[in-house]
């Protein structure tokens, strides 16, 4: 739907370019509070995995009318990920999240009028059945985009609750004889009822009216649709849609401890029904605005501060606060409670932001996939697709190859393809081993295969340049080291350096992950220090990401 992002960047974090951490041994409030919930270990699945985030819509038509399709989903599951652990060609991730599947009138689906059927232009419930099993098969676990805020407009109980005020649903929904104020965006929300003098509050949209989770059977009936997407349809989890906004106390309008309360009923109701169930949730905001839901509510959130300074970083070419909120997180939680990302459905995609520079993508796919958390990829982010608002833009049809409608469809596609979809599809950059499609491939599958990547400890480092951003991931027997000249220009002899017990003391032999010369011999101090070593001898050029394997001699 759309909705702008609320960018909150923490003013003290983005000043700080090298944090200081906290000492070994002391714990932060935040992970007091939290050590209920996260003494779990984490899904295996999530060891340095990856999702990959799917509009069905537009990513594969199997019919040729134009719309993709779960069938078509299913075709291209080998891209997403062939279920063959020695393979290199597939992209490598083992998680989907499907935007909302269920039965809608638009678009988009994120007005649902039937919470237990598919939407019929994407298929069948039998279908999407199918689509679970080929994707269990090939080890890809599969989250859907569940809302809970409000239904559609056309949703059977809103037109009773509507059309009779004796009808056991008007309870489902806010009346009110006139307006109430505005919505928590500051635009108006109380719209007017088409059948009597009366308004219903809808914070996105009329078309969307707010259900009203003060009501019992409305909690009763949001956890039936989660029992049936887990039992009947089989999927492994949920993304919550706009979860600050679910209920409202009184004047409070988002995050109110009513929220609280019904995600902590929600979330026990999944433990109960599928104990290894995964969650995610939409809260936008700086990390201190998104903190308050855990740690007791869903198991994961987006971490939008983080989507924020990795963009901005890469923008400005120079280092700033890039690291602060992983650092506070890693200090706060376990890396698959949280999850980073470049671009979603609802924001410029990444390469239109990076003003269509491919080798700022590199830097910044670079940076996503080697640091902590669980990371999404939005679909065609790795072939680097562009996209602006309105929201049709940043969610067009998938570009697999040159050629009518970019592979997406034999028909006429759903929406207009972007310009650039006969040079940037998958097609031409599969057969490009410097493409941007072959980085992020090589990535995932160097995340999950690499100990201190998929698990390592981030350790920040200091750099000679302010445009170049160094940090390690290390295991106790591991370590991976990132040197990221995110700046135009080329650095020469940067340096780099740490604190006491960054790695343990010897001789390493980095060797590069992603190709090309290894690096200069690593010589850590007895006390774990790194002082004045340089990466590799010479320069590194403009927007060069370098990625070592830490390896004794």
């Amino acid at each position: 739907m759309t909705r702008p992002i609320l960018i909150a960047l923490c003013a003290a974090l983005a000043a700080c370019a090298a944090p200081q951490r906290r000492p070994t041994g002391t714990t932060s409030p935040e992970a007091r509070s939290a050590a209920g919930a996260t003494s779990a270990a984490a899904p295996d699945w999530t060891r340095g995995d990856v999702c990959y985030e799917v509009f069905v819509r537009s990513f594969y038509d199997s019919d040729g009318n134009g719309i993709g399709d779960l069938n078509g989903l299913i075709r291209k599951l080998d891209y997403i990920n062939d279920g063959n652990p020695a393979s290199r060609t597939d992209l490598g991730a083992s998680c989907i999240w499907l935007m909302p599947v269920a039965a809608s009138p638009s678009y988009h689906g994120y007005d649902v009028s039937d919470y237990y059927r598919v939407e019929p232009a994407y298929g069948t419930n039998d279908d999407f059945k199918r689509l679970v099993a080929e994707a269990h098969r090939r080890g890809i676990k599969v989250l859907v985009d569940m809302v809970l805020n409000h239904s559609s407009s056309a949703h059977p109980y809103f037109q009773a609750a509507l059309r009779d005020t004796t009808s056991p649903y008007r309870s489902w929904y806010r009346f009110s004889p006139q307006p109430l104020g505005k919505g928590p965006m500051g635009a108006e929300a109380w719209h007017r009822s088409p059948v009597r003098d009366e308004y219903y509050y809808g914070a996105f949209s009329s078309e969307m009216p707010d259900l009203d989770y003060h009501t019992p059977a409305v909690r009763e009936e949001a956890k039936k649709i989660a029992t049936f997407w887990l039992r009947e349809m089989g999927v492994d989890g949920f993304r919550l849609d706009a979860i600050p906004y679910l209920v409202e106390d009184g004047t409070c309008l988002m995050g109110c401890a009513g929220t609280h309360a019904f995600l902590r009923e929600y979330a026990a109701h999944i433990r109960g029904i599928e104990p290894s169930a995964y969650t995610v949730g939409e809260a936008w905001g700086s990390i201190a605005a998104v903190l308050p839901y855990y740690p007791d509510q869903l198991t994961s959130y987006f971490a939008f501060e983080l989507s924020d300074s990795l963009l901005a970083a890469v923008r400005r070419g120079s280092v700033g606060g890039l690291l602060a909120g992983y650092l506070r997180l890693q200090d706060t939680l376990p890396a698959y409670r949280w999850s980073p990302f470049l671009s979603n459905h609802d924001g410029t995609r990444s390469m239109t932001a990076l003003g269509g520079d491919v080798a700022r993508a590199k830097a910044v796919a670079t940076l996503l996939l080697t640091l902590p958390g669980l990371p999404f990829v939005y679909y065609g982010e790795e072939i680097g697709m562009t996209g602006d608002k309105p929201d049709p833009r940043l969610r067009t049809p998938m570009q697999w190859s040159p050629g009518h409608a970019a592979g997406f469809s034999t028909g006429t596609p759903w929406e207009r393809l972007q310009p650039d979809s006969q040079a940037i599809n998958v097609e031409t950059e599969r057969a490009d081993t410097g493409s941007l499609l072959n980085l992020y491939r090589r990535l995932i599958h160097l995340r999950r295969a690499n100990e201190a990547l998929a698990t390592g400890m981030l350790v920040p480092l200091s750099a000679g340049s302010p445009q170049v951003a160094a940090y390690l991931r290390r295991t106790d027997d591991h370590a991976v080291l990132v040197v990221a000249n995110l700046g135009g220009a080329n650095v020469s002899g940067v340096t780099i350096g740490s604190g006491k017990g960054a790695l343990p003391p010897g001789t390493y032999a980095p060797r590069n992950l992603l190709g090309g010369p290894n690096g200069s011999t690593l010589v850590v101090r007895q006390d774990g220090q790194m002082l004045g070593y340089v990466p590799v001898p010479g320069s590194i050029g403009p927007r060069v990401p370098l990625v070592f394997d830490l390896v004794r001699p």
